[in-house]
């Protein structure tokens, strides 16, 4: 890519990966991540990835803590351009109108696999929390739920944890109070997707 071709961003930051990276953290800045986590969802090579982390490190723009021997990276909210690259990057700083789109954006996300979707919890996981992001019920043998996840983690510019269920196991294992069931809705619900009711009967 050319300068000429390069975002205002990238040209204000000076790098393309160092861009996304700012982004990653300061849209998400309660979160934290690993090294293959980003690549994956910003789409860059992990030496680049790598280099980049150790520049905002260096610098103090980021943390790291140890979790399960894995290192995982996080805006450091206590450095003095924290606010500043948070109103740059933070989706949640929103007008009203921007509010209302928000409002509907997993009932938009849901529309292209309506046909094979039959239901979704969305999970507000916490950094270095257990877990999964997102409980996706229905057929996937064709793996258009799979690829439909995908898109939403580029969409969502960050990385999810989900798990696909058919609705037969689903059903089943919330009759038995199944564990990894259990904790899901023991853990905090931000939205949740039940066109058939199969979630909340």
């Amino acid at each position: 890519m050319s300068k000429a071709d390069s975002t205002p961003t990238e040209k204000l930051f000076g790098s393309k990966t160092r861009a996304k990276l700012l982004n990653l953290f300061f849209e998400n800045p309660e979160k934290s991540f690993y090294v293959r986590e980003m690549t994956r969802v910003i789409d860059e090579q992990i030496n680049s990835v790598r280099r980049e982390l150790l520049n905002l490190e260096s610098i103090g723009i980021i943390k790291n803590e140890t979790f399960d021997n894995k290192v995982y990276y996080s805006a450091n909210n206590k450095h003095p351009f924290s606010r500043p690259l948070t109103e740059i990057f933070s989706k949640k700083i929103n007008t009203s109108r921007d509010k209302d789109i928000k409002e509907t954006t997993w009932e938009e996300y849901c529309r292209p696999v309506k046909h094979y979707l039959k239901g979704l919890v969305v999970v507000n996981r916490l950094p270095g929390q257990d877990g999964i992001d997102l409980l996706i019920i229905g057929n996937d043998k064709t793996k258009k739920l799979t690829r439909w996840a995908e898109v939403i983690e580029k969409k969502q510019g960050k990385p999810i944890n989900y798990v696909i269920m058919p609705v037969d196991d689903f059903t089943y294992r919330k009759s038995v109070k199944d564990r990894f069931i259990t904790e899901i809705f023991e853990m905090e619900i931000s939205e949740i997707v039940d066109p058939e009711g199969i979630i909340k009967s």
